[in-house]
């Protein structure tokens, strides 16, 4: 082989290299981005929502659940803020799926995770029913509508898929000897099964409003801790 054959070949491994690393670091700077959108998707919908039951007339987070928001013509701002967050948990759900799998949980932690941000999407965009007094001067409704009994499936699939997808992870921490972030993925689904799952109906707009906050902590540390694990990953 002449010296002129033999320096192509080598010039194209080396291109090839260079591409091949580009590409990897494009794909990890994706992978980071659809992490990232797990970060900042609860806060924002805590915030938003907070907002609205400080400011909403004749709205009593005592008595009335989040999904009220949804009504009156402001509703649009809830209905937006559970579609938005619903979407940024699915773009969360295909990064976990890029760093996990096929390994530990890497197949089920995305699915349920991608579940719970299809029960927001449901829920905002199948508005309740009035209810309770709200909106004021609005009537509750005689008979559920069926965008209010689709509505009601949300939640449901949301909380349920979260609390499956804290017991698969918590699995994953367990078997890479994490034992702290195996008790919190414990402890976030212990959580939710009472406070979504207690068969007493009094204080349950306080408890669902208080599991949303529960769930989307849990998914905000868990994203955190999968963009720290790909940062080390590439510095190896």
């Amino acid at each position: 082989m002449s010296h002129a054959s033999t320096e192509g070949n080598q010039a194209t491994k080396t291109a090839s290299a260079i591409a091949g690393r580009g590409s990897s670091q494009a794909r990890e700077k994706t992978t980071r981005a659809l992490l990232a959108c797990g970060v900042v998707a609860g806060p924002f919908f805590v915030l938003v929502a907070a907002l609205q039951v400080a400011t909403r007339d004749g709205f009593d987070l005592r008595r009335h659940p989040i999904s009220l928001l949804s009504l009156g013509e402001l509703g649009w701002i809830q209905i937006t803020n559970f579609i938005v967050a619903g979407l940024l948990s699915l773009a969360c759900a295909v990064g976990m799926w890029r760093v996990l799998h096929p390994g530990r949980a890497g197949t089920w932690g995305p699915l349920l995770v991608g579940s719970f941000g299809l029960g927001l999407i449901i829920g905002g965009a199948f508005v309740t029913d009035p209810d309770l007094g709200y909106p004021p001067g609005v009537p509750a409704a005689a008979e559920p509508s069926w965008h209010g009994m689709v509505h009601n499936i949300g939640p449901a699939l949301a909380f349920d898929a979260l609390l499956i997808a804290a017991l698969v992870l918590m699995r994953r921490f367990l078997g890479l000897r994490q034992r702290a972030w195996a008790a919190y993925c414990a402890l976030t689904a212990l959580a939710l099964l009472g406070l979504t799952w207690w068969p007493s109906t009094a204080g349950i707009s306080m408890r669902l409003a208080l599991a949303i906050v529960v769930a989307y902590a849990w998914l905000t540390a868990l994203a955190i801790r999968l963009i720290r694990e790909l940062s080390a990953n590439e510095s190896r």
